[in-house]
């Protein structure tokens, strides 16, 4: 069974879950990146992310949507914007065939958890088996993922 974890991470704490996931799973790991870098500054980030939200702005990838028909088992993986994934998941998720993919969300939070990402994965990937998924602060413990991954495999 072929494991792939993709993620987008604007400061780094998702990439962190990732890579962490991808070690204990055995998965390759790819990064997904958008053409124009959010802002360094957070507030300035977040007025950028709400306004792409809202419209469902694709924004163009540089990187992470190679095909991905050899893996049986996708993780997923986004900071928690405004109670979604962020918009670099979407272009991701538009521009890749993840019809019979087993797809496993994760994402970091500072309390949200998933918001409505499971339902808003649920609508973009309508072929696919998503999985409960794995919805984490960015001080959590690799036993703790260790627990978490046992119990959505």
């Amino acid at each position: 069974m072929k494991i792939l974890v993709v993620y987008y991470s604007y400061s780094g704490i998702t990439r962190r879950l990732a890579e962490d996931i991808a070690l204990i799973t055995g998965g390759d790991l790819r990064e997904i990146k958008p053409q124009k870098p959010y802002s360094f500054s957070y507030n300035t980030a977040v007025k950028e992310a709400r306004e792409e939200i809202e419209r469902g702005y694709c924004p163009p990838l540089i990187q992470g949507t190679e095909s991905v028909e050899d893996a049986d088992i996708i993780f997923i993986g986004s900071p928690n914007w405004l109670k979604t994934f962020a918009p670099p998941v979407l272009s991701f998720l538009k521009a890749v065939d993840l019809d019979g993919k087993t797809i496993i969300p994760f994402c970091t939070h500072g309390g949200g958890g998933f918001g409505r990402m499971i339902e808003d994965y649920k609508n973009e990937c309508k072929n696919s088996i998503i999985k409960e998924g794995i919805a984490l602060k960015g001080d959590y413990s690799f036993d703790e993922l260790k627990n978490r991954l046992n119990s959505n495999m």
